[in-house]
């Protein structure tokens, strides 16, 4: 089965904070986007709510559960207590952990699984025994790949920045997408489930999906709302599904 598609609607809330006003509108543009075929939602609540509110949240959550039923909410964000009780509260499908000081611009690097092994294993185990499905954000390095089954996570999601970065420079690309396709090799054989996210887009998401054929989920936000200026949503979204295989 092809990754399915998380659409990360976090630029189109920085766009709508601009000004004092409702739109665009998160729920208008995620219903858009599920009714064209979308398999979810992604949003990444910072603390300080300059991209999705915490206000945006039960809004999403209802618009899956009462139109969606078959969608996911995806929520990321780095987990402190403030984070914890978000997730507890909207009960996403998945909780995707990212490492992230919160005075970052956006997600631009993987967990030290071992460093940070002691807070991930507990928060990993608290929240899947709230019921919620765990990725942790990782860099795509295979020797991480142990240490990061040892946190308890069920999947990891590998960080494509640098792949997605590399558009330029053709030869560049095909070294970082064998490295992130050894990663994902070894997460699998390691029993993890393996997402992907960051700078994806239709220009490069079809050699991801061909070199990762197991990879489970993507999550694209930023590519994806720039190509809906252009194409509009359900247009870019049956882009993207297309380019994943679908």
């Amino acid at each position: 089965m092809p990754a399915k598609l998380s659409v990360n609607v976090n630029a189109i809330a920085m766009l709508r904070n601009r000004r004092d006003l409702p739109w665009p509108s998160l729920i208008h543009l995620g219903r858009i986007a599920l009714q064209a075929g979308a398999h979810g939602l992604t949003v990444h609540p910072r603390p300080d709510e300059r991209h999705v509110r915490f206000s945006d949240l039960a809004p999403l959550r209802a618009l899956i559960d009462d139109e969606f039923p078959n969608a996911e909410f995806n929520i990321e964000g780095y987990p402190t207590e403030e984070f914890l009780a978000l997730v507890e509260k909207h009960q996403p499908e998945q909780v995707t952990l990212v490492p992230d000081d919160p005075s970052q611009a956006t997600s631009d690097h993987g967990w030290d699984f071992a460093g940070e092994a002691v807070l991930l294993r507990r928060v990993v185990g608290r929240l899947k025994k709230g019921g919620m499905r765990v990725s942790l954000f990782a860099d795509a390095d295979v020797a991480q790949i142990s240490a990061a089954r040892d946190t308890g996570t069920d999947r990891i999601e590998l960080y494509t920045g640098p792949y997605g970065g590399s558009y330029d420079d053709a030869g560049k690309a095909v070294k970082l997408l064998e490295i992130l396709g050894k990663t994902a090799d070894a997460a699998i054989a390691a029993g993890l489930g393996v997402n992907a996210g960051h700078d994806l887009t239709v220009a490069n998401l079809p050699a991801l999906a061909r070199r990762i054929p197991k990879l489970a989920e993507v999550s694209i936000g930023h590519g994806l709302t720039a190509d809906a200026l252009e194409f509009g949503m359900a247009g870019t979204i049956r882009r993207y599904l297309a380019a994943c295989g679908w």
